[in-house]
């Protein structure tokens, strides 16, 4: 009886841990017996082998990694510069009553502007290369930023500032011993959220912009020629290394946040 508990307990837990692919594989299976319904189907829903046949074509001509290589690097820097300048207009903002006063409204105002609603003007002053593209992701990876940095350390309990005045730290050991740590959790959601906007902004600007390598340019010369196929596999690509750069994120807050107990 023992054992028979054991292996169900151990089924169970298997069925646990890969649930989360049950959604995905049901859909993989409606898409792949709609594909099959009739030639209009099959246009709209790609068969499979079709994108497993153009994924290899275009993986052995070098173009996929060409396109890959560009959204990542373009992401990869837009993303670190949104990060570092958001979470240093947040440390101004906490400690600053001046900036708190001078940015926080036209801080909130220009966020409630959709970024691909600014993207004209953004090409009117920095053209359709990769320094427009690179700037609407930054300001993508910004926008949550500073408001994670801002409201996690503007949030912290009182009971961890009264830790420090009892130790009477230094303006600099307070931040780096009480309000920093606390403040974390914050700013990893902050990152968390930043990253798929950087995606969606990437792929979005690359659209608009349709100059240099990149998966949303890749995406534009399939869509000129009816290639849906090509349109999938980069859908795909794209919520592959979203998922990938999110996973990494989780994984570096859990452990700079070991000292919670609690996995984000």
């Amino acid at each position: 009886m023992t054992e028979k508990n054991t292996h169900f307990g151990t089924v169970s837990a298997v069925l646990r841990r890969w649930r989360g692919l049950l959604l995905p594989l049901v859909l993989i299976g409606v898409w792949q017996y709609t594909s099959g319904l009739s030639a209009t189907h099959a246009y709209a829903f790609v068969p499979l082998q079709e994108v497993g046949h153009t994924l290899v074509l275009l993986i052995e001509s070098g173009e996929l990694w060409i396109n890959f290589y560009g959204s990542l690097e373009r992401t990869g820097v837009g993303l670190l510069l949104g990060i570092v300048v958001g979470i240093g207009l947040g440390l101004l903002m906490y400690y600053s009553r001046v900036v708190l006063l001078l940015v926080n409204p036209l801080y909130n105002a220009i966020r409630q502007v959709p970024l691909l609603g600014l993207t004209p003007l953004i090409g009117l002053w920095l053209g359709n290369g990769d320094e427009a593209k690179v700037f609407i992701i930054a300001l993508a990876a910004f926008y949550p930023m500073v408001l994670n940095t801002y409201e996690g350390l503007r949030n912290v309990d009182n009971r961890f500032r009264e830790v420090g005045h009892i130790y009477h730290f230094t303006r600099w050991q307070q931040f780096r011993l009480v309000l920093w740590p606390a403040a974390l959790p914050g700013i990893v959601t902050g990152l968390l959220l930043a990253i798929p906007f950087a995606w969606i902004t990437c792929i979005g600007s690359e659209l608009l912009f349709n100059a240099g390598a990149g998966l949303g340019n890749l995406m534009m010369t399939a869509e000129a020629s009816a290639r849906m196929d090509i349109i999938l596999i980069c859908a795909l690509v794209v919520t592959l290394l979203g998922v990938a750069m999110n996973y990494a994120v989780m994984r570096l807050g859990n452990y700079v946040l070991r000292w919670r107990g609690a996995a984000l």
